[in-house]
């Protein structure tokens, strides 16, 4: 469906700010190269705890981070083999979640009937990918595709973000491209106009034109001169529960987002930059290449979005009750399609509340409670 592009004041009450995810997606929840062999590491979604341990085959498990036995975090247990043994009494979970070894039980005694929730898990584009809704819609659903991945054309440069904000905000900030002027000082881009804006049932997708300049463009590929101005489009898509955008064949920037909790949220994005320079020589700095562009040109951009979007956090905080004024209807499409895709869940688990379809009862209650409040987004006309 075509929306209009006319920037036109809408009174916005914040309830997207309280609402849930959907949790039947595949989401990110860190970087391959960071868990070795035998390693364990916690990760959260929405507030399900989940324990992510690589074995020593270098096979990926996802267990309920719960140990059956007495709630004990099992991210604090020890990598035995294929196992993972939880680190009070040692009890050993396979990756199917069973109990299969007691360590103080005679090898004739029947083990109890303890099994840990397990996650469908998978790697792909040097991530990992947790699917923690029903596990059943797990074979059917996928990652995002990322075709630059393996391109050579492309330089990728990974970088991760941290936000005290609820994802409603971070998304909002993806799809925010008239904040140019916050990053004016690191010759970030200007003049921005929004020309088309689509939604579908599963995603908005918004273009702009944008202008840049500067010896940072330039570097970039964004611009040919240094003291030239170049209008470009850049195309920015959100297709529940991430992002991805492009700049005409010159980047592109794919933004996998992890809800953590009400007021916590992470990123994992994967930029790709056409960067003028042989292959030969990319491939020789890559290792030395990806840290300065990630700390040095990514970061402190994002740093700069950091800032803002907690600050609006800690205002909502503030005060939930108070009403804003938002003229990007990019941005409302990006609201209601979060809200609404909150909503089928929180239906489609009140209709079949069955704890085999991976959500848990803490994850289902929450999200029943939010549900019992108004979570309808509306737009009025403002004053003034």
């Amino acid at each position: 469906m075509e929306l209009t592009t006319a920037l036109k004041g809408q009174t916005v009450r914040n309830t997207v700010r309280e609402v849930g995810i959907n949790p039947d997606y595949w989401y990110a929840v860190g970087w391959a190269d960071k868990l070795k062999l035998n390693e364990v590491m916690p990760v959260r979604i929405w507030q399900q705890a989940i324990a992510v341990y690589r074995d020593a085959t270098g096979q990926l498990h996802a267990l309920e981070d719960a140990c059956p036995h007495k709630g004990v975090a099992l991210h604090k247990g020890k990598v035995h083999g294929t196992n993972l043994a939880c680190r009070y009494h040692g009890w050993e979970f396979d990756g199917q979640g069973d109990c299969v070894k007691i360590p103080y039980f005679p090898p004739s005694q029947k083990l109890p009937c303890a099994q840990a929730r397990i996650y469908p898990i998978q790697e792909k584009y040097g991530i990992i990918w947790i699917f923690p809704g029903d596990p059943a819609l797990a074979a059917t659903s996928a990652p995002p595709e990322i075709p630059e991945f393996d391109q050579p054309d492309f330089f990728m440069v990974p970088v991760t973000g941290h936000f005290k904000s609820h994802f409603s905000i971070c998304n909002e900030n993806s799809m925010d491209v008239f904040h140019g002027f916050l990053h004016e000082n690191l010759q970030g881009w200007f003049d921005p106009i929004l020309t088309n804006l689509r939604e579908t049932e599963n995603s908005v997708c918004a273009d702009y034109q944008v202008s840049y300049k500067g010896k940072l463009a330039k570097f970039l590929g964004l611009t040919e001169q240094a003291d030239a101005v170049t209008t470009k489009t850049i195309s920015v898509q959100y297709r529940y529960p991430h992002y991805q955008s492009s700049l005409e064949g010159v980047s592109s920037l794919y933004l996998m987002r992890l809800p953590i909790g009400p007021t916590q949220s992470a990123s994992f994005a994967l930029f790709f930059l056409r960067v003028k320079l042989p292959k030969w020589l990319l491939r020789s700095l890559a290792p030395k290449l990806r840290p300065i562009l990630e700390q040095h040109v990514f970061m402190k951009f994002l740093n700069q979005d950091i800032e803002m979007m907690e600050s609006e956090q800690q205002r909502y905080l503030d005060n939930p009750q108070r009403r804003y004024v938002e003229v990007n209807p990019a941005i409302i499409a990006v609201q209601r399609l979060i809200v609404r895709q909150y909503e089928q869940f929180v239906q489609k688990s009140s209709q079949s509340p069955d704890p085999a379809s991976g959500n848990s009862d803490k994850f289902v209650s929450f999200s029943k409670a939010m549900a019992s409040s108004p979570a309808e987004l509306t737009t009025e006309s403002p004053v003034g």
